[in-house]
């Protein structure tokens, strides 16, 4: 498959790290394993390791059915249902990877001690309880790297870079394991495993990110329109640079303020927490260990294997785990031994420790604090009772190992059967390669269809689904390379065709299909607007707003004589008409850059407020109007805004301002809302309290950019404008229904009723307005 090599490896980091890592420790707990049981084994009593493999096999199969059910039971949701999953799957898993880079942490130095024990004992009842403790050992590692590949694959949108990432990992694992029991290697694997630890909970930030994006989705948390950042425009997501931040990291060009957040703060607590952890005072000697010194019996002479978890030097000091499970009991503890059972791992980790001993001796400093060795800690554990499952499983280890390989694989079988259909007849899959687009899209029913579409290229693009009048039915607004994802669409009779949009290349299109049938309540399709569908109303536009600059140009000058003369009643009314004038230009949002700013932005963020020289324009003018300013201070920020009004004529078709056609439709809804935001809140009031009147002017440039517009929605939406007008005028009404006697109020002084019905009609008028730059959206450019 030629696709495969325009993967973007930076996105099988993550799983290949993780895997790696999950692998080691898997594979160092088998080879713990594997060398307690070479040690316990003699000649009179021989302990065949084929326990260890049937737990290691059930382990696998508890990883592969857990993975099977994860990706069959999310294949059957709806898209939010996947959502919803994906999301709280993702914040279980950095959960566990979190848990598990501190586990490691705390208890490397004693993990062979530990499971030493653990074998001593199960070898004691039997064949099949040692099964049962192999399982138990590595089954964890295999639960974790699952949940974690599963989650980084959904974050990458199904390319298949973490899943290639993911088996390069686990094979590294596997050689690195077999070279070091082999002594052919050395490894410091306490500085890997500290030095990888910090990676992945960079990873692991992102992924709590990521899943935090899908649960807003899906609804389940707020501030999905709350959005931290948004640099899809400015930058290239095919880019090298920004492939490799988000295949490591899995930051997007737009992430919310909840994904930002909760990225900076699990990093800021986690990080601290984790080099702190590696600072803690040296441990003391496990009160098991010191019991069983005190009564002459020692710990177990192989406790040196730890010191490999632990760190272990990479020089040729470094010893193997199997070198150091290989002492027979009554031999002396090597230094290495000790000094890795005595302290943490992070203090160990970088020590050269020596343990190249014949078999049978470990010979070393001992270390301070205890007493000789000798016979084996794992004594004191065989000699407890055991349970009933241990009387059960010890004498029968093929049926445990039957059970633990295939109870699994049965579980997951069960589970994928009584989940419903996930209706697979309904989803055709297609490809998208530099030739061709949707080559196997040759037929179709009527009704709910699912397109699989994979993308082969090596660029992102656009998947639409056009009827025979090119209007959208259904769409992949992104789609990355390497990839696949689902396009939905409800298809009844008519003519299809299915359209690929990619960086750099032209538009390609499959074959039309023609469908039979119908299909009950279809969506209306939308048509496509281009940008020249959007030069006409923008030109009138421009039109417009040139008309309503010269009126205001007037005014000011009008203010300036009033000022002059002294008059500040004459110029406070002068004023509002200049302003609610400003408004009906429809430079929402600061859409008109710094000549908006300069004609009528705010002092919030200069450095000295209102008296800040970069404060001009109207509201400078109102602010010094309400707080009983001189005239003859106030004329210069006249005349000076009657020349930033003439830059603004001169200017007005560049893009900065209002040339861009694709800006229009923002226009007719963000007007609107930027009155909310601004004038409804009072945030702009610099002491007039105009709120309502300057709403109202917003409302009649509101009209007019839908009336620029109108032949572009009737065509798509032909009841939408009446639904529009009447909300516009539900709140004009509300809005003059606030002034007393003909004399506006700001909404302070206004009744709580009334003020709740202008609040009532503007989030009426917003929810529909906002319909318009969704039906008028120009498809992003690939």
């Amino acid at each position: 498959m030629p696709y495969l090599w325009t993967v973007s490896w930076a996105e099988a980091v993550p799983n290949l790290l993780i895997c790696l890592r999950e692998g080691l420790e898997a594979g160092l707990v088998v080879t713990i394993l594997l060398a307690a049981v070479r040690k316990t084994s003699t000649p009179e009593r021989p302990v065949s390791a084929t326990p260890v493999w049937l737990g290691l096999l059930g382990a696998v199969s508890v990883a592969a059915s857990f993975a099977a059910v994860l990706t069959y039971s999310t294949s059957v949701l709806s898209s939010s249902g996947q959502e919803v999953v994906g999301g709280v799957l993702s914040v279980i898993a950095v959960g566990l990877v979190t848990a598990m880079v501190f586990w490691m942490r705390r208890t490397a130095a004693s993990l062979s001690g530990h499971l030493r024990g653990e074998v001593a004992r199960a070898t004691a009842i039997g064949a099949g309880a040692l099964a049962v403790t192999a399982f138990m050992a590595v089954g964890r590692e295999g639960l974790e790297s699952t949940l974690f590949v599963w989650t980084a694959v959904k974050a990458s949108g199904t390319t298949v870079a973490p899943l290639i990432g993911a088996a390069l990992g686990f094979i590294a694992a596997v050689v690195l394991c077999v070279l070091l029991y082999r002594q052919s290697v050395k490894l410091n694997l306490g500085v890997f495993f500290n030095r990888t630890a910090v990676l992945l909970i960079v990873i692991a930030a992102g992924v709590l990110s990521y899943g935090l994006g899908d649960l807003q989705d899906a609804g389940l948390l707020p501030g999905r329109n709350w959005v931290a950042f948004d640099l899809s425009a400015h930058i290239d997501p095919n880019s090298w640079w920004v492939s490799i931040i988000s295949g490591v990291t899995e930051l997007t060009p737009r992430m919310t303020v909840l994904q930002v957040v909760a990225w900076v703060v699990y990093l800021a607590v986690v990080i601290p927490l984790f080099l702190r952890a590696g600072r803690t005072s040296p441990a003391k000697v496990p009160a098991d260990r010191a019991s069983a010194a005190q009564a002459g019996v020692p710990a177990a002479a192989g406790v040196a294997a730890s010191s490999t978890i632990a760190g272990a030097g990479t020089g040729t000091g470094s010893a193997s785990v199997a070198d150091q499970a290989s002492t027979e009991p009554g031999a002396t503890r090597a230094d290495s031994s000790e000094k890795a059972d005595s302290a943490p791992a992070p203090e160990t980790s970088g020590q050269d420790t020596h343990a190249e001993d014949s078999p049978g001796t470990a010979t070393g400093a001992q270390a301070p604090g205890t007493e000789p060795a000798g016979p084996s800690a794992a004594a004191p554990a065989a000699e407890h009772a055991p349970d009933w499952w241990e009387r059960v499983a010890g004498p029968r280890p093929v049926l445990v190992g039957a059970v633990l390989v295939l109870t699994p694989a049965l579980a997951a079988g069960i589970a994928i059967a009584v989940l419903p259909s996930s209706s697979s007849d309904a989803v055709q899959a297609v490809s998208v390669s530099d030739s061709s687009c949707a080559p196997e899209f040759k037929s179709g029913t009527a009704g709910t269809q699912t397109f699989a579409v994979q993308n082969k290229t090596s660029k992102a693009g656009e998947i639409n689904l056009v009827n025979s009048g090119g209007a959208v039915v259904g769409e992949i607004e992104t789609i990355g390379p390497a990839t696949t994802a689902n396009l939905t669409a409800t298809l009844s009779n008519g003519s299809y065709t299915i359209q690929c949009l990619m960086s750099g290349k032209p538009v390609t299109a499959s074959a039309a299909v023609q469908i039979s049938g119908t299909a009950g309540n279809t969506p209306p399709a939308v048509k496509r607007v281009t940008e020249d569908d959007l030069k006409g109303p923008n030109d009138a536009y421009q039109t417009y707003a040139a008309g309503v600059l010269t009126r205001l140009s007037g005014m000011v000058a009008t203010l300036g004589n009033d000022l002059r003369a002294g008059n500040i009643a004459a110029a406070q009314g002068h004023w509002l008409d200049a302003q609610q004038e400003w408004e009906r230009v429809g430079a929402s949002y600061n859409s008109f850059g710094e000549d908006g700013t300069a004609v009528s932005g705010l002092p919030d963020g200069l450095p000295d407020g209102v008296q800040d020289a970069d404060f001009t324009g109207l509201h400078r003018l109102e602010y010094g109007l309400w707080h009983g300013q001189r005239p003859d201070q106030l004329v210069p920020v006249a005349d000076r805004l009657g020349g930033d009004i003439a830059k603004i004529q001169q200017n007005l078709g560049s893009d900065d301002l209002a040339g861009d056609p694709k800006n229009l439709p923002l226009r007719a809804h963000e007007i609107l809302e930027d009155a909310l935001r601004d004038h409804i809140s009072s945030i702009d009031d610099q002491g007039s309290g105009a709120a309502y009147p300057l709403t109202l002017a917003d409302i009649d440039v509101t009209r007019a950019v839908l009336g620029q517009l109108g032949a572009l929605i009737d065509e798509r939406a032909p009841q939408l404008r009446a639904t529009l007008t009447a909300r516009l005028d539900t709140l004009q009404t509300a809005l003059l229904a606030t002034r007393d006697n003909g004399h506006w109020r700001s909404p302070a002084q206004t009744p709580p009723a009334a003020r709740r019905a202008v609040n009532a009609a503007l989030g009426g008028a917003l929810e529909e307005l906002a319909r318009v730059p969704q039906l008028l959206e120009v498809p992003l450019s690939h």
